[in-house]
């Protein structure tokens, strides 16, 4: 059993690879060309191909204190039929960018992902006798990445069990097979993903077996400090008409920012709800004022703000 700090620094490790991020990057959506899951979002990066993106959403917008529920009605049908128009839709993009800011969505994140990723890798330790909190970190990482069994069943046929020759040599040979077969696929976008094995296999090297904190992963920290951070690009606050906004050093970020950002690009801006104030903003909030003929200031004074988030 592992514990619940060992738990956290597993899936951090995996949080790394997939967003950049020791807790994950709740509002992460992500289009890569020639990616068969198409559009990507969240934490772990659920994809809308397989359908969990679909799953994700719906979950949260049934829990009544979802905040953006109301706004992502409209795209529930869409998204359960894997409709790939989705990957250009820049509104639905920016709803979910949004919803990183709604505690409930991240809750909905974390639950979501432990069903469909965790509690799989756990049961899949179980059934071949891996024990150690690496080893389940690497289980882990392919079960939310792809391969497991594939590659599984390779070193099975190739070594043996774990029990048999050793967790520790299983889980080596079981991360040198995984790199082979990712640095080789006949899908390119693959074969840069072999910096998850090869940040595997360093930890593998330095022995790191019980994930004992603190640890480093791609030139991030994982300590008790990171793991009870702010999850990145989650705010929250100020909340939306607390203040005016205009371009300054440094830059306002946050809530009421997101907010205006989403309304703008409700109103059709072309607009990334980042929640940064930036040049970007100023002038799609210059253009909105002047189609109102409004003073095109790029200053959100407090009527404007309620006007846009309302």
């Amino acid at each position: 059993m592992l514990t619940a700090l060992q738990k956290r620094a597993a899936q951090a490790i995996v949080n790394i690879f997939e967003t950049g991020s020791v807790l994950g990057d709740y509002g992460n959506v992500t289009v890569i060309k020639g990616d068969s899951g198409h559009l990507t979002f969240g934490r772990s990066q659920t994809t809308l191909s397989t359908g969990n993106l679909y799953i994700l959403v719906e979950r949260y917008c049934q829990n009544p204190g979802a905040r953006f529920s109301q706004q992502l009605q409209d795209y529930l049908i869409p998204l359960k039929a894997c409709d790939t128009e989705l990957d250009h839709t820049g509104l639905l993009h920016n709803i979910l960018r949004a919803t990183a800011d709604d505690p409930v969505m991240r809750d909905t994140q974390d639950n979501f992902f432990d069903d469909k990723y965790w509690q799989p890798a756990e049961k899949s330790a179980e059934d071949i006798g891996i024990t150690t909190p690496l080893g389940l970190a690497v289980i882990y990482d392919s079960t939310v990445h792809g391969s497991w069994g594939l590659i599984r069943d390779r070193v099975l046929h190739a070594k043996g069990n774990p029990v048999a020759v050793g967790e520790h040599a299983w889980i080596a040979a079981y991360v040198d097979a995984r790199e082979d077969w990712l640095a080789n696929h006949d899908n390119e976008v693959l074969h840069a993903t072999v910096y998850r094995t090869q940040a595997l296999r360093q930890l593998i090297t330095q022995g790191h077996w019980g994930l004992d904190l603190p640890l480093v992963v791609r030139g991030l920290e994982i300590s008790t400090a990171t793991l009870n951070a702010m999850p990145p690009g989650c705010y929250d606050g100020p909340q939306p008409g607390s203040r005016a906004l205009a371009l300054q050093t440094p830059m306002a970020r946050g809530l009421d920012v997101r907010l205006v950002q989403l309304g703008l690009c409700a109103r059709g801006a072309d607009i990334k709800a980042d929640g940064l104030f930036g040049q970007t903003s100023v002038a799609r909030l210059k253009e909105y004022q002047k189609a109102k003929g409004l003073a095109a200031s790029g200053v959100a004074d407090v009527s404007l703000i309620v006007q846009l988030t309302e």
